[in-house]
């Protein structure tokens, strides 16, 4: 059996925590139809395509060090073994340098290689984008941080940058093995699921097992307030692995994201900047010859009726709503403390300052 190899490369807050979710929950019925899921033994999926992109990128972060070096070998000998179709997804791929690009497809010659690259407009996309850095550890603020984008200066720019991306990736493949996802603009879970399988390829109910997981993004206050946090924290602390453990996924994404809170949305003298982008990807996507799936003025933002009047300036939340999410944050951090505390060494550390 011919063996396809599709490379799912982001872009960044298009549903990829969505999609690696759920094609890690549906590994075993997947390869029941000759799909494989590449995974490693006690390590759940999502997280092996993690660190597999962090060793082919040359990076080391989000854990312990050297806690990547060998995956990105390890998952391309499992895609080697496979026959059929092979899925692998990590959007921090999007940026990859054309000397990471062409060792990946090396690697992977022998095999039908196929890039999927899901894509979202801007006027969701960077709202969303800024608060993932910011739970990420970044302290800048989001007029900076739109900025920045702007003048082409962020890795996360260089995720989104629909033409630049997929130049990059496609340089040496048939257009009719490139395919763009479009993320909907009113969002729905089973309608981008059902656009990816058709990118790879599969038949949607192959994947029955829905995600649980979600990366929602957080509002005004808790935005403002993890940024603050960040300001206070040394820069040493906020690259360690327990950052990610307690500051992004217990405080953040576990506490602070179920707060009612407004949202942050685009600024209305940014519209046409982003109208502009859409313009330039919907041009190349047309001129390109690649498959689309969904709908390219799907990547067009959507200005509000209203915008002068409904808009709101993240960068300047009154303090009561950031005081209402500090003592939420305040009573999540205490609860974590005392479960923490019924651990021998925390009991010991305890008594020690104590007898001082």
């Amino acid at each position: 059996m011919s063996r396809a190899v599709y490379l799912h490369i982001g872009a960044p807050k298009t549903g990829t925590t969505y999609l690696q979710d759920r094609l890690a929950r549906n590994v075993a019925t997947l390869a029941q139809h000759g799909v494989t899921i590449p995974a490693k033994r006690f390590v759940p999926a999502d997280l092996f395509h993690f660190r597999a992109a962090l060793d082919l990128l040359g990076q080391d972060w989000g854990g312990n060090p050297g806690h990547a070096d060998g995956a990105w070998d390890a998952l391309v000998r499992q895609t080697r073994r496979a026959p059929g179709t092979v899925i692998v997804s990590h959007e921090i791929l999007a940026p990859a340098k054309p000397d990471k690009i062409a060792k990946a497809m090396n690697d992977l010659a022998g095999a039908e290689v196929h890039i999927v690259y899901s894509a979202r407009d801007l006027g969701r996309q960077l709202p969303a984008a800024w608060q993932e850095s910011i739970k990420q550890g970044r302290k800048w603020t989001f007029k900076r941080f739109l900025t920045k984008v702007q003048r082409k200066e962020t890795w996360f720019w260089r995720a989104f940058d629909l033409p630049q991306v997929l130049n990059n990736w496609s340089a040496k493949l048939p257009p009719e093995h490139v395919h763009v996802v479009t993320v909907p603009h009113h969002r729905s879970g089973n309608v981008l699921w059902q656009r990816f399988a058709e990118a790879f390829g599969i038949d949607s109910s192959w994947a029955p097992l829905d995600s649980e997981r979600a990366n929602r993004s957080l509002g005004m206050a808790e935005t403002q307030l993890i940024r603050k946090l960040n300001r206070r924290l040394e820069l040493g602390v906020r690259r360690e692995a327990t950052y990610d453990t307690l500051i992004r996924e217990m405080l953040a994404q576990g506490e602070l994201v179920n707060r009612r809170s407004m949202p942050v949305t685009l600024p209305p003298s940014r519209y046409d900047w982003a109208e502009e982008q859409a313009e330039l990807w919907i041009d190349w996507i047309q001129g390109s010859g690649v498959q689309v799936v969904g709908d390219v003025q799907d990547l067009r933002p959507l200005r509000p009726s209203d915008p002068e009047e409904l808009w709101q300036d993240p960068d300047k939340v009154r303090a009561r709503p950031q005081l209402s999410a500090a003592m939420d944050a305040l009573a999540a951090m205490t609860r974590e403390a005392a479960a923490r505390s019924e651990s021998p060494g925390l009991i010991g550390r305890a008594r020690g300052l104590r007898g001082r």
